[in-house]
């Protein structure tokens, strides 16, 4: 294989490129807040550990027949790395962070950059974005995690990777993700001898009911895809509200201060559902009180939120990521909204059923094999694929769930871990919940055509666990 070859993109990351827009850049944005971190601790850290992860030496190159990963021959880190020495207040970080979120990333330059800000109000701010197509959330979650220790005098002790391709591997254990899905049915049917069925037809006549049990049951497998694609397919398209508006391209953010797990511990144990569940039911809250704001009829109103499912124990052996690597494995469940809800416990348990209902679904991996063949689909035809996907959301509700102890960055504490994931499509909304040592926090960005000032929205997400506390 030659050097050319070892640097392609493979398909769920280059999908990625194929959905950029000006008005909805696809990027990442990580904010931590670092106790005491400066500029020389920052720059010897990322020198020696960030760096380590070959990926982020290169930036993505269009070359037919598709994208290419080539090393930056200019590479240096200071072009990655600004620093802001203002003494921000709470206010005045969100409104830089905002401003950082819409500022472009260079394209002759590998697709990330930090920015660090060590004189904020309540301690550094470093902020991280990078374009999707080199990780997804959990991917970053798992850098940070082998890079930041839980102690301060703990060096990391394993951490990068080369950049290697597998694309030949990997094209053929994805393209029969589908085959074994069913093949799953067949093989517990068949006790395990998937597509072997001689030995059921010979025999008794229990022996050949035995066998037309099998056969149903193959059958049954191909039906449940054809019929878990169609119940996607024919699932109604979000109703036109202030949420589904052409974007400006002009985003905001915000995010709360850490509130803590416990509180949404106690809800779910009370309630018999998830802490997901809880988390969900509060977002649903908060969209509910956007459209009631806009005279919406919540009667007939129809809203998804897109939920990104981290599918990485579901994949085949081909393409399971290992540890530590970098890449995009993760599926997209829409989840109704129950904006007619009167209730947070009536929001709450519907919640409840429809993600049941959907984690009995092959929704993830669906979505997850179709982004794996985005490089096999003409390009004029992506865009309107995506929209398939995405016309059917008006939001995307990302759950991070982080070190469950404190760490260190370069022997600093971190106190808090925020997390933006990107809204494809023309969705103008995102929510992110992020759990971090004992506590969780909400952020919010916004486009400015769906709302000019996310902190509303962010309050009502909180106010509805407090909401719960009657109960």
């Amino acid at each position: 294989m030659n050097q050319e070859d070892s640097h392609l993109l493979l398909p769920v990351d280059s999908a990625w490129l194929a959905l950029e827009r000006p008005e909805n850049p696809m990027t990442i944005t990580v904010m931590l807040r670092v106790e005491g971190l400066t500029t020389a601790r920052l720059w010897e850290f990322l020198e020696a550990y960030w760096l380590a992860w070959e990926r982020f030496r290169c930036m993505p190159v269009r070359r037919a027949p598709g994208w290419w990963w080539e090393t930056d021959p200019v590479f240096d880190l200071k072009h990655h790395l600004q620093v802001t020495p203002d003494a921000f207040s709470r206010g005045e970080l969100q409104e830089w962070v905002s401003a950082r979120l819409n500022q472009p990333l260079p394209d002759f330059r590998p697709l990330w950059k930090f920015w660090l800000a060590p004189n904020a109000e309540g301690g550094a701010a470093l902020l991280l974005r990078m374009h999707h197509c080199y990780a997804d959330g959990l991917s970053l979650l798992g850098v940070f995690e082998r890079i930041c220790p839980p102690s301060p005098q703990q060096l990391p002790a394993i951490y990068g990777s080369q950049e290697t391709a597998r694309l030949q591997s990997w094209t053929m254990a994805a393209g029969s993700w589908l085959r074994e899905l069913i093949g799953d049915e067949i093989a517990a049917a068949s006790g395990g001898r998937s597509g072997d069925l001689s030995g059921h037809v010979e025999g008794s006549s229990g022996t050949l009911q035995d066998a037309g049990k099998v056969l149903e049951r193959v059958a049954h497998g191909g039906l449940k895809l054809v019929s878990e694609i169609s119940q996607f397919l024919v699932e109604p398209e979000d109703s036109p509200s202030s949420l589904k508006r052409p974007l400006l391209g002009r985003r905001h953010c915000c995010w709360s201060t850490p509130v803590a797990l416990s509180r949404f511990q106690d809800v779910a144990r009370l309630t018999g559902v998830t802490i997901n569940d809880v988390l969900l039911s509060c977002v649903a809250a908060a969209v509910r009180k956007q459209l009631t704001a806009s005279t919406a009829d919540l009667d007939e109103a129809i809203l998804h939120a897109a939920v990104p499912v981290d599918i990485r124990g579901q994949l085949p052996a081909g393409i399971k990521p290992e540890a530590g690597a970098l890449g995009n494995c993760f599926g997209t469940v829409f989840v109704p909204l129950p904006v007619d809800g009167e209730s947070p416990l009536e929001r709450l348990y519907r919640i409840k059923h429809e993600t049941r209902r959907l984690k009995k679904s092959w929704q993830p991996g669906l979505a997850w094999g179709l982004t794996a063949s985005a490089s096999l689909v003409p390009e004029p035809w992506r865009q309107p694929l995506a929209d398939v996907f995405y016309r059917k959301a008006s939001a995307v509700v990302s759950n991070v769930p982080g070190s469950r102890e404190e760490r260190y960055l370069a022997g600093c504490r971190i106190t808090e871990q925020m997390f933006w994931v990107p809204q494809a499509g023309d969705i103008g909304l995102g929510v992110s919940i992020v759990s971090y040592a004992g506590s969780v926090q909400f952020g919010v960005v916004a486009d400015e055509a769906v709302m000019e000032s996310p902190s509303q929205f962010l309050a009502d997400c909180l106010e509805e666990l407090v909401g719960f506390s009657g109960y």
